[in-house]
């Protein structure tokens, strides 16, 4: 793929990679352009079809998951999610840095690409403040929430691979998170 290099932001759900990221491409539009994932999960209020993600049926996305149209894609809590490559296209044809939005699994998937992005992981502090995060959204049922715990933890040990990432930003003050962040992109 042609375009600037890409960057890649991973970490479990509840660790701030979504409000890092809003920050981002609200304070830099002109440079940073966000890939909209697809995934078969219903939408949540508030979030637009095409903005916050594309909303597609399952028969869709492994339609075109088969036929090689995804850079990574990854099963949670029985619903798909998926990056394609049109999504990050759209981003470079605007002459703007891709900023994907993935899991774990989505980063070892990519690594396999030609994407070369820069990989960035933003961790809570802790599996504590993460599940205090967690349930002050007050988005997830009970299991749901253990799920994403469960998955989280995953998540962090699997983020220990040497080499996985070029960056590990704990995220315990959203402004120094934010300052970090910055400081690796703009170089």
């Amino acid at each position: 793929m042609q375009g600037p290099r890409p960057v890649v932001l991973s970490g479990p759900s509840g660790a701030g990679k979504s409000t890092l990221l809003k920050k981002l491409l609200k304070d830099y539009e002109n440079i940073f352009g966000f890939s909209v994932s697809h995934t078969t999960r219903q939408p949540r209020p508030g979030e637009v079809n095409g903005k916050d993600y594309h909303f597609v049926t399952r028969e869709e996305m492994q339609k075109e998951i088969d036929a090689g149209e995804f850079i990574e894609h990854a099963e949670f809590s029985g619903n798909m999610y998926g990056t394609s490559k049109g999504a990050v296209q759209a981003v470079q044809a605007q002459n703007q840095i891709c900023v994907l939005d993935i899991d774990i699994q989505g980063v070892k998937n990519i690594k396999r690409t030609d994407l070369n992005p820069i990989y960035i992981s933003v961790q809570p502090p802790s599996i504590d403040i993460l599940e205090k995060r967690l349930r002050d959204r007050k988005t997830e049922t009970e299991e749901s929430l253990l799920k994403r715990l469960t998955a989280a933890r995953v998540d962090l040990e699997l983020s220990k691979e040497p080499g996985l990432f070029d960056l590990v930003i704990i995220n315990d003050d959203l402004e120094k998170a934010y300052s970090e962040l910055k400081e690796i992109l703009l170089e």
